[in-house]
């Protein structure tokens, strides 16, 4: 296969990085829109050259010309269009969290299997390539044995209200939408381990915050600050099955002072943090280092590992490799995801 032939399904904010990646690789061509908005679909596929537009996103799954899709939509369809589009013969990269419920993550992971297409979930922190330079140095023993991760995505006003509100489209609240960046990172970069319990807590004590002035921050779309179901804040401690943990908090909003990011992980041998940027801890001659690799991007650049992404996809779909990031890591997440919130709604400690 020369060039992969690529439709959209959904055209919220997320699309548009999928659709700024297609344009970059010569070795994908952007052929289809699909949107219940057809205005919007119609002006996207104007804009990045693509022949066809669809509201039914059957009717793009019928036509024999896509050969992989892009699903940017509401996390409660992205099971559903999972399955079609895989039952359909379409190879999948689809958008954070994987789906809502391991029940349905199940159901697209035998989808994958029976199809044998390729599924991609779109973990994009794996893709940055100081996280793929910090896997290279764990993979070759740099740092030991990891046995501790810490994590924390924290904003004191940042819910975008509307679906992401919505637990009924959304699954969740900032665990399921930007808390499951640096989980997955840590988990990817601790290898992979399997987990043993999870003890959590969520909290939903202050809301949308919208009488606050004098502060900026991002809104869906379908903004709507007297709805919002999911949590503030959700705080987790997961341990392993090999020894290590792994504790996180991340927040929409919370009475801090401000936004705050960092992911820290520690070995026997060393240490390295990735958020706010990379720095690695060593030891040499009876002294303790901290060095500062010499890279592009001292921290985490979304576009370029956006790029790797697509780049990643497309080349996965061209040779018929597995993606870096399968469907069978994507249910492992939504097991911790949903650990996370089993733990919080009993309050107590699950073991999985």
């Amino acid at each position: 296969m020369n060039q992969v032939r690529i439709g959209i399904i959904g055209t919220g904010s997320i699309s548009e990085w999928h659709l700024k990646a297609y344009a970059k690789n010569s070795g994908a061509i952007i052929a289809a829109i699909c949107d219940l908005n057809e205005q919007r679909a119609k002006q996207i596929a104007e804009k990045y050259g693509a022949e066809k537009t669809f509201t039914e996103y059957r009717e793009l799954l019928a036509d024999p010309d896509i050969d992989a899709i892009s699903i940017c939509t509401w996390n409660n369809t992205h099971a559903e269009l999972c399955i079609a589009a895989l039952q359909a013969g379409k190879n999948v990269l689809v958008e954070k969290p994987l789906c809502r419920t391991v029940e349905e993550a199940l159901l697209i992971e035998e989808a994958v299997r029976v199809s044998g297409k390729i599924l991609q979930v779109g973990f994009v922190r794996r893709y940055d390539s100081n996280v793929q330079m910090l896997r290279q140095f764990a993979d070759n023993g740099e740092f030991g044995d990891i046995y501790y991760a810490k994590a924390s995505t924290i904003r004191r006003l940042g819910n975008p209200g509307g679906w992401f509100a919505d637990i009924e489209r959304s699954g969740g609240g900032p665990l399921i939408d930007i808390g499951v960046h640096v989980i997955d990172l840590c988990w990817y970069l601790m290898g992979r381990p399997k987990v043993k319990t999870i003890s959590a807590n969520t909290y939903n004590k202050v809301g949308n915050r919208s009488h606050i002035r004098n502060l900026s921050f991002y809104k869906a779309a379908d903004y709507d600050a007297s709805k919002n179901t999911v949590e503030d804040i959700a705080n987790a401690l997961i341990r392993f099955e090999n020894g290590a943990s792994l504790m996180i908090d991340v927040s929409f909003t919370l009475h801090a002072k401000q936004d705050e990011g960092s992911v820290k992980l520690f070995g026997d041998k060393g240490g390295f943090e990735v958020d706010p940027a990379v720095v690695i801890v060593t030891e040499k001659y009876n002294t303790i280092l901290n060095v500062h690799p010499q890279t592009d991007s001292p921290s985490f650049h979304f576009e370029s590992a956006f790029q790797n992404e697509i780049n990643h996809f497309i080349e996965c779909v061209q040779q018929g490799k597995q993606p870096l990031s399968p469907v069978e890591d994507g249910v492992e997440m939504m097991r911790i995801l949903c650990g996370i919130y089993e733990s919080a709604a009993k309050g107590e400690e699950i073991r999985l």
